[in-house]
């Protein structure tokens, strides 16, 4: 691989061929985007696999639905701490210890069932431990990405990271029902494990240009200090920096709708459209097609400024929201299918674009503070959309719920359009590790 890479800080330049695609031939950013690629494939196993083995063991739904809970619970209880303590440490070294950690849990599955010693409850903690680890890993991988790539190519690595986990979502679903059949949902788990352990060889090589103060940290400890920090970093989110801020407020609104959508489309798939399974994974798949693509597309737009990503953002949004509420009117395979492949489009514009805002805007020992906060708060709005959504699927029908839903795009998008009018938004900040917020004198990121 070659390495192109310029200090993320923005010392040198980098080729003005280098773009896109040719991310994934640097040493650092390659080495990550390898190891991502083969750990959400490895993601997508696991969640079709587990609940059919926990299924398949209990015979149980509510016991299967226990585990997605499991599942969802970590961002929501330990977001804000874990984000304190990864303000603390080195990113590389809790990545590589996050994955080994996953690969020892995900493994443990299948060895204690061989060995006729899993019982329920150690199933729970083994699944409740490695959604903790997987909380930890995905805000440090994303505030470490500004320390590995240059700024003016943080859109393409956003985009390419979510090209990862795209793909992992168009493919996964597949390969582990082909999987279940063949060799059995425990065994696919065993696969799972190795995806882990493929991440953690790959992060080895990745050099991570970042400054920790250490004598601060030691002087801190574990402990001290936690309750500032997490103010700190819930002062810079939701008072110091207001453009943060308004994404914060963005992603909100857009993690209630397409949390719903997606939740809703096996309903929609159903009771709308009379298909059955089958049908109901091309339609999936075509929601993967268009989000693979538009990530694709991403690679090759220009940074541009903050007014401008949102405008754009907020454009894609429109489209979106529009081709939901159309979908309503459609009770045709072909054609939903075709709809669903541009919502996918439209929606995987957004979180690459507001990553790469977040990673401009936000200093280097806030970076695990703003990411976790963004976890979270994406998390606790997705299941409120899934229990609202569901709410209204059952007393007014899916296809009125889809209206629903497309306001909720819709108004992201004029959220998103009111925003970039918002005179403030900053070039970069001067921030002191005590906590003091300076912005600097522009009015726009370039």
């Amino acid at each position: 691989m070659s390495d192109v890479r310029t200090h993320s800080q923005g010392t040198g330049s980098t080729p003005s061929r280098a773009r896109g695609w040719e991310l994934v031939k640097t040493r650092d950013f390659g080495f990550l985007f390898a190891g991502q690629t083969v750990s959400q494939i490895g993601d997508s196993l696991n969640k079709v696999a587990l609940l059919w083995f926990v299924y398949d063991l209990t015979g149980s739904a509510l016991k299967m639905a226990v585990v997605g809970l499991l599942q969802t619970l970590p961002p929501l209880l330990f977001g804000p701490l874990i984000g304190v303590y990864l303000d603390r440490v080195r990113k590389k070294p809790v990545m590589i210890g996050v994955d080994l950690l996953r690969t020892l849990m995900v493994l443990l599955i299948p060895v204690l069932f061989a060995m006729g010693a899993l019982s329920l409850d150690r199933l729970y903690i083994l699944v409740f431990a490695t959604a903790i680890f997987s909380t930890i890993f995905g805000p440090a991988m994303t505030s470490a990405v500004p320390l590995i790539v240059p700024k003016e190519r943080l859109i393409a690595a956003n985009a390419l990271l979510q090209t990862t986990t795209n793909v992992g979502l168009l493919v996964g679903p597949a390969v582990s029902g082909l999987g279940i059949a063949l060799i059995g949902a425990q065994n696919v788990l065993y696969v799972d494990a190795a995806t882990f352990f493929i991440s953690a060889l790959c992060l080895f090589p990745i050099r991570v240009h970042e400054t920790i103060d250490r004598l601060g940290v030691a002087r801190k400890g574990l402990t001290e200090g936690i309750a500032s920090d997490l103010m700190a970093g819930f002062r810079f989110v939701f008072v110091e920096q207001k453009t943060v801020t308004l994404l914060m407020l963005t992603a909100t609104l857009y993690s209630v709708g397409i949390s719903a959508f997606i939740f809703l489309l096996p309903v929609f798939a159903k009771e709308v459209l009379g298909v059955g399974p089958i049908q109901l994974g091309w339609l999936w798949s075509a929601l993967g097609v268009g989000m693979v693509l538009a990530s694709l597309s991403l690679t090759s737009i220009a940074q541009g400024n903050v007014p401008w990503r949102l405008r754009f953002m907020s454009g894609a949004l429109a489209v979106g929201g529009i081709a939901v509420a159309a979908l309503g009117f459609f009770d045709t395979p072909v054609a939903a299918g075709v709809l669903i492949a541009v919502i996918g489009g439209s929606t995987a514009m957004f979180t690459p674009l507001v990553w790469t805002m977040l990673q401009e805007l936000t200093p280097e020992h806030l970076l695990g503070r703003v990411f976790t906060s963004f976890a979270t708060g994406g998390m606790a709005s997705s299941m409120a959309g899934m229990a609202g959504f569901g709410w209204a699927a059952d007393h007014i029908g899916p296809a009125a719920s889809l209206g629903g839903i497309s306001l909720i795009l819709l108004l992201t998008a004029a959220t998103a359009w009111l925003f970039s009018f918002y005179k403030a938004h900053p070039r970069g900040l001067a921030v002191s590790p005590s906590g003091s917020f300076t912005p600097q004198p522009s009015t726009a990121q370039s």
